[in-house]
């Protein structure tokens, strides 16, 4: 097959697939001899709100936690909830000197979600909570009764200064939108919206920077007497405006997709089985990073999939903070039982000021990597855990939480004499 003939088949195949003219054919055809676009790319990310059944699972799970922490700072906690129509399961090990009251907590929870309705259905009031709960098995116990970490993994943490959050846009204006739809449904803006949604923004790259948004998506659960043209225009109006920036729409920006089947009556632990643990990547980087694949929620700071996540985060701010680099990426890997990190890794993706070895050489130095200095560090034996289940654990500047601080950016730009 001659290059004509070749270039006439990959057209043919992408207008099969993904329709001519498209934007993703655009982007996508790089080799061009006539547009060459290979600084360019499309990335997508997506958020749900707290009536996601994942997302109600792990709130659960760490409405559970820190009812813990807050009577017991040293409680042991490994804690997963799942939902499905009508049922909450609570399971997990948890050791601790407090007694709780698990199936409120979990009612409680769900009531502040917004399921008070059995027609939304699903009902605090009536749903059953089932609770299968043991103790923190004591082989894992003696590890971390040393100050080792509660299981091995790696974990990584993310910065990126395209945002004020220093988080990747797309995942940022997916979480705003999110919360958004939530704020409307909560304050009657839009009142025949339900707890569950989702929203996903596609944003296009030019030489590593966000340049323009062009997809749009936003479904949200809602009173089956409500026609579709309705709620697509309320959304527009009061979801999607407010939050997209204007300077990032252009005329190539796609109209925006609301409610794509037609129709979301049927949501929340009804329409899907709810999960502890299944929005991992909505929890931290939407994509735009690599994840360890521990979860979050349910898990006390001795558990590092959470702690030493957290403290990858916090690292990665003070680097870009400081000015060493407009992106970086950090891994770390502990043993279970150990305290010493078993590797530490940096990545800038060629945007650093510096080495990146001599940024390595300056965590050494300023930072304790062991989960007890973690956890001191971030002050992690606190009940703070319920208010970052939803709406992302990174980038939150609405809460005073210590992974999201800065306080030791000054520290990293002297040591690094720039």
């Amino acid at each position: 097959m001659g290059p004509a003939a070749a270039e006439k088949h990959r057209e043919t195949a992408v207008d099969r697939t993904y329709g001519k003219g498209s934007e993703w054919e655009r982007v996508a055809r790089c080799d061009s001899r006539e547009d060459d676009l290979s600084n360019r790319f499309l990335f997508t990310s997506e958020s749900v709100t707290e009536g996601h059944p994942d997302k109600m699972a792990d709130q659960i799970s760490d409405a559970v936690l820190d009812a813990i922490l807050a009577q017991d700072p040293y409680g042991r906690v490994a804690c997963e909830t799942m939902l499905t129509t009508g049922l909450v399961m609570v399971a997990g090990e948890i050791t601790t000197a407090c007694h709780i009251d698990i199936p409120e907590i979990a009612r409680a929870t769900i009531q502040d979600v917004g399921y008070t309705r059995a027609k939304y259905g699903f009902d605090y009031q009536t749903c059953g909570v089932l609770t299968a709960i043991q103790k923190q098995s004591p082989d894992i116990a003696m590890g971390v009764d040393r100050g080792g970490a509660g299981d091995q993994g790696m974990m990584f943490g993310y910065a990126t200064n395209e945002t004020q959050e220093l988080m990747p846009m797309p995942l940022m204006l997916a979480h705003k939108l999110a919360r958004q739809l939530s704020l409307v449904r909560r304050n009657g803006t839009i009142p025949y919206l339900r707890p569950d949604g989702k929203t996903q923004v596609t944003v296009e790259y030019e030489n590593g920077r966000p340049i323009r948004v062009d997809k749009i998506l936003v479904s949200s659960q809602h009173d089956p007497s409500v026609k579709q043209s309705t709620i697509y225009e309320d959304i527009v109006e009061h979801v999607i405006k407010p939050v997209i920036p204007e300077h990032m729409v252009d005329s190539q920006t796609k109209p925006p997709l609301v409610n794509p089947t037609g129709s979301f009556a049927v949501g929340g632990p009804q329409g899907d089985t709810g999960l502890t643990g299944r929005k991992i990547i909505v929890d931290t980087y939407g994509g735009m990073a690599r994840h360890g694949g521990g979860a979050f929620s349910g898990k006390d700071p001795t558990k590092v999939d959470r702690s030493a996540a957290y403290m990858m985060r916090y690292i990665a701010r003070q680097i870009v903070g400081a000015g060493l680099a407009d992106r970086c990426e950090l891994q770390v890997a502990y043993a279970i039982g150990e305290r010493e990190p078993l590797s530490v890794n940096i990545n800038t993706f060629g945007t650093g000021q510096i080495p990146d070895g001599q940024i390595l050489q300056i965590v050494s130095r300023l930072f304790d990597l062991t989960p007890g200095a973690i956890i001191e560090k971030l002050q992690l034996r606190r009940p703070i855990y319920r208010q970052v289940a939803a709406f992302g654990h990174f980038g939150r500047t609405d809460l005073d939480v210590a992974w999201e601080k800065d306080d030791m950016v000054d520290a990293v730009r002297n040591a690094a004499g720039v």
